[in-house]
């Protein structure tokens, strides 16, 4: 089998600062996009709760109603047993039957005024309900718009950056291929835990990239002879000089221009 032609440490550095290039442009469309999908999802989850919260207080308000109606039936059956009553106490024998008669007439109008009670409650529950239904209505419909502006931001950002990042991370993980497994295991490492997500940066005005310490002349001398990789001590970031990142930098924004 044939040898894998080995690549030099020059071309390692370039494919380094290249991958990081292109992970930076993927920061910065997700950096654009910032909290909106997380917005976005929590808003839906809101209209959602409301809507329910909706379903059950109208499901509550026509329960009431129904009681209502029992309520009124149970009054007209009542006023049917008393003028059934009041017929039968025009018959009695004695006065037993009047007095039972009596007492049944006396319950059915005890009825009628507990049902008539419990119509005036029920009713007066319908208007706070009623009121409860308006705000939460009023309330979803001011979370529904603000949702479909949120909608709309968010579709209009993706329109625009979804067809860039697929193809920035299908470049990304082609870029990677062209480096051997411990250095992108190196670079995603030191990328999580130093700012930006920089793992790789240029000598910038004798200092390490986002940093204001001084690189030494001769580790200066080593990094632009690109003899081997070098890391700054204070970040840990890989560091390429700057000739290499100018030079890189112009590259990757011809191939951004492109997608």
């Amino acid at each position: 089998m044939a040898k894998s032609k080995e690549i030099s440490v020059e071309q390692r550095l370039r494919a380094l600062y290249d991958l990081q290039l292109i992970d930076s442009r993927i920061d910065e469309i997700r950096n654009v996009r910032g909290e909106l999908p997380l917005e976005v999802s929590d808003l839906e989850d809101e209209v959602t709760g409301l809507k329910t919260r909706l379903a059950k207080l109208e499901d509550n308000l026509a329960s009431t109603d129904s009681q209502i109606s029992d309520k009124k039936n149970l009054i007209e059956e009542a006023k049917t047993l008393i003028k059934k009553y009041s017929e039968q106490q025009k018959n009695v024998r004695n006065n037993r039957e009047f007095n039972s008669i009596t007492k049944e007439v006396e319950y059915q109008e005890l009825e009628i005024e507990l049902a008539e009670k419990h119509i005036r409650e029920f009713k007066a529950q319908i208007d706070q309900k009623k009121e409860v239904v308006d705000k939460t209505k009023a309330h979803a419909k001011e979370r529904e718009t603000h949702l479909k502006h949120k909608k709309s931001e968010l579709d209009a950002i993706l329109s625009e950056t979804e067809k860039e990042e697929e193809a920035l991370i299908k470049k990304s993980e082609d870029y990677k291929k062209k480096i051997e497994e411990r250095l992108v295991k190196a670079y995603h490492r030191i990328r999580t835990n130093v700012k930006n997500g920089l793992a790789v940066v240029p000598i910038e005005r004798g200092a390490a990239g986002g940093s204001y310490f001084t690189i030494p002349p001769q580790v200066q001398m080593e990094i632009a002879a690109r003899k081997k990789i070098i890391t700054d001590e204070h970040s840990g970031r890989i560091l390429v000089d700057e000739v290499l990142a100018d030079e890189q930098k112009a590259k990757m924004e011809k191939m951004f221009k492109k997608l």
